[in-house]
């Protein structure tokens, strides 16, 4: 498994999370400054950022079919007893 992020990959999430939802929420939300706008992009690609992290964590084989918690609950128990 690659840790790194494809540069494909990098590219549609920074046009989908950097642009296209900040664009969106932009128009929706009657918003009326740039920072506004730049605010949002930050926050929603910050957002796809961290769920791509969470995602490979639950993708590590210790933790696969297990759910989320489960495997939390566990990792915590594991580093308790170290």
């Amino acid at each position: 498994m690659n840790d790194a992020v494809t540069g494909t990959r990098l590219i549609v999430g920074f046009v989908v999370m950097g642009v296209a939802v900040p664009l969106t929420l932009y128009y929706l939300l009657d918003l009326e400054t740039i920072s506004q706008f730049l605010t949002v992009a930050a926050c929603t690609f910050f957002s796809w950022g961290v769920a791509d992290l969470f995602a490979r964590i639950l993708e590590k084989p210790r933790l696969k079919d297990r759910s989320p918690r489960r495997a939390i609950d566990e990792e915590f128990e594991r580093r308790f007893k170290e």
